[in-house]
């Protein structure tokens, strides 16, 4: 029988090529000039921006390109993304030579899902799930603005659909950024809460790789750099110091390199669960999940909450603790249909191990 972690990626695809240091966006007019020439094509170049900037001066490199301002008061949405495709397909019959997503996970994952359907027809959750997209979409690079979830390096881009109250993503090698840019003074305007959260993404994602059955070598090195990394971030007397922030960023590219290989664990399912039925964002629902995984994580359990509790960083309590049967129904179906993740953690009794029961009880301790 074929293992159900078998996806057949022998060959791991990474970032193509990328730069680190103080002030390298402004690199970014140069990068993409020559990949226009290069490539020959139409000079269309589009830019998903993070609302967050709207009013900032740093977007002024972007003042040649199409711009195209992300919400993220909500996470992507197959629905939201393919509006956002019809609306750049009715401005202009030119395929983009460039994208570019510059922000947080969500506008980066919203700006690697278009690139996709550019080069492949369809609507996205066609495309949701493990090597769907057929060819190579069009050029992007990433820039990210806050560190952790990992998107500027994974070869994911998760949407929710909420049709069918599934949180799944593009996984695919063509989903991965072709150019990263990392500029450490891009995170000095993220808020002290939001900064732990999606910097603990990173933690979190490793140690569910270090503690599953599915490893490989290099991931469990990229792992343990990237939970040490955290660990001297979370641990300093200043997370927002030159130094922490180089370090958060590393650990955020490590660690979405690292989960390429392998798969997470018992948190992300929960996560997703939290986010498809009450609407919280993925980091700071992760951590919220991390309240009820003493069972399962004992020893990052207690270290998560002594980091927490050195930041000054107040963890919600109580956000599923008295909701409607129905809902806790919904909430088991959108944890439990991520089998992957939870084989990879927990065997394959998975499922008798997480029943509704148990399910419900651990979403109470939230």
């Amino acid at each position: 029988m074929k293992n159900i972690l078998d996806t057949g990626i022998k060959v791991i695809k990474n970032v193509d090529s990328y730069e680190f240091g103080l002030d390298s966006i402004f690199n970014i007019n140069k990068i993409v000039e020559k990949k226009i020439a290069s490539l020959d094509l139409s000079k269309r170049v589009v830019v998903f921006v993070d609302e967050y900037f709207k009013n900032s001066e740093i977007i002024s490199v972007f003042d040649k390109y199409e711009i195209v301002f992300v919400s993220t008061k909500i996470e992507p949405t197959t629905d939201g993304v393919d509006l956002i495709m019809q609306e750049l397909k009715s401005f202009s019959r030119d395929k983009p030579s460039v994208i570019i997503g510059f922000g947080g996970g969500i506008t980066m994952d919203t700006a690697k899902a278009c690139a996709n359907l550019f080069n492949n027809n369809g609507p996205s959750e066609k495309f949701q799930g493990w090597d769907l997209i057929e060819n190579p979409g069009v050029y992007k690079i990433g820039i990210p603005t806050i560190s952790g979830t990992g998107a500027e390096a994974t070869r994911t881009c998760v949407l929710t659909n909420k049709s069918s109250g599934l949180k799944l993503g593009m996984n695919s090698d063509h989903t991965v950024f072709d150019y990263v840019i990392m500029d450490p003074n891009l995170l000095k305007t993220v808020p002290k809460s939001q900064f732990f959260f999606t910097g603990m993404d990173a933690y979190i994602h490793c140690l569910e790789l270090l503690e599953g059955s599915y490893r490989n070598p290099v991931g469990d090195a990229f792992s343990k750099q990237t939970i040490s990394l955290c660990r001297e971030v979370f641990n300093s007397s200043d997370m927002f110091s030159h130094a922490s922030r180089e370090k958060i960023m590393v650990a955020s590219f490590l660690g979405g390199s690292s989960i390429a290989m392998s798969y997470v664990g018992i948190v992300h399912p929960f996560s997703a669960g939290l986010g498809v039925v009450l609407g919280i964002h993925h980091c700071e629902a992760n951590c919220i999940v991390m309240n009820a995984m003493e069972e399962f994580y004992p020893k990052y359990f207690k270290e998560f909450h002594e980091l927490a509790k050195k930041q000054g960083v107040n963890i919600r309590k109580g956000i599923a603790s008295s909701l409607s049967e129905s809902d806790y129904d919904a909430l088991y179906n959108s944890t439990i249909i991520h089998e992957k993740p939870l084989f990879n953690a927990l065997g394959t009794d998975f499922r008798k191990i997480l029943t509704r029961d148990k399910v419900k009880q651990i979403f109470k301790k939230m």
